[in-house]
């Protein structure tokens, strides 16, 4: 897939308020820091679509693209700020929970994890939360870059073990850094497939 046009829609924090097109999304969501800015504007070819910051939590509103016209990008709040007080912490996580629970559009979720660390507390609850509310997901593995190939395995393979032990089977995933450009196209490729399945079964 080519992306020839992104374009900014709406921001908000009430799920109620989101597009009411019924265009096919899909939801990116990651702790903070794990890259999510950089790998939106990565897909989309634009430098600043996404805000990046040094600063954790800066997204802290549902962002919605618009891409080529027939599909939107969902920026969603990272979980587990490390700078937010606790009744805001609440309040972040109440409204990713109704985004993931009402938003019909919904094709996919893609959770972001930082491939350079071992698999964190925080990234296998939300993902035990998403499984456990029928909510499809793959993993994006970030910044793999930053790591050597068998390091990279090494990484994947201590996932594979820790889910395994309450999944059937390891959830779908993609290996990408940002900065090389690595695993753009797979992404790319697997939201214009999921795309093109929903318009045959539309038909």
């Amino acid at each position: 897939m080519q992306i020839k046009t992104a374009e900014f829609v709406m921001s908000n924090s009430d799920v109620a308020k989101c597009p009411k097109s019924m265009l096919p999304e899909y939801a990116f969501i990651g702790r903070s820091n794990v890259g999510k800015s950089s790998l939106i504007n990565m897909l989309t070819n634009r430098k600043s679509l996404a805000k990046t910051s040094g600063k954790p939590g800066k997204t802290q509103l549902i962002n919605h693209f618009l891409i080529n016209k027939n599909w939107h990008l969902v920026d969603l709040p990272g979980y587990g700020y490390a700078r937010v007080s606790k009744s805001t912490k609440k309040v972040f996580q109440k409204f990713i929970t109704e985004y993931f629970s009402k938003r019909e559009q919904l094709v996919t979720a893609f959770v972001l994890v930082d491939i350079r660390h071992e698999p964190q507390p925080i990234d296998l609850e939300f993902m035990q939360w998403l499984g456990e509310n029928g909510i499809p997901f793959s993993i994006i593995f970030t910044k793999a870059d930053k790591l050597k190939p068998k390091a990279i395995e090494n990484h994947i393979e201590a996932y594979q073990n820790i889910l395994l032990e309450t999944w059937e089977d390891m959830p779908n995933y993609f290996v990408t850094s940002s900065s090389k450009e690595i695993g753009k196209d797979d992404v790319l490729n697997y939201i214009d497939e999921l795309n093109e399945n929903m318009q045959l079964s539309s038909n």
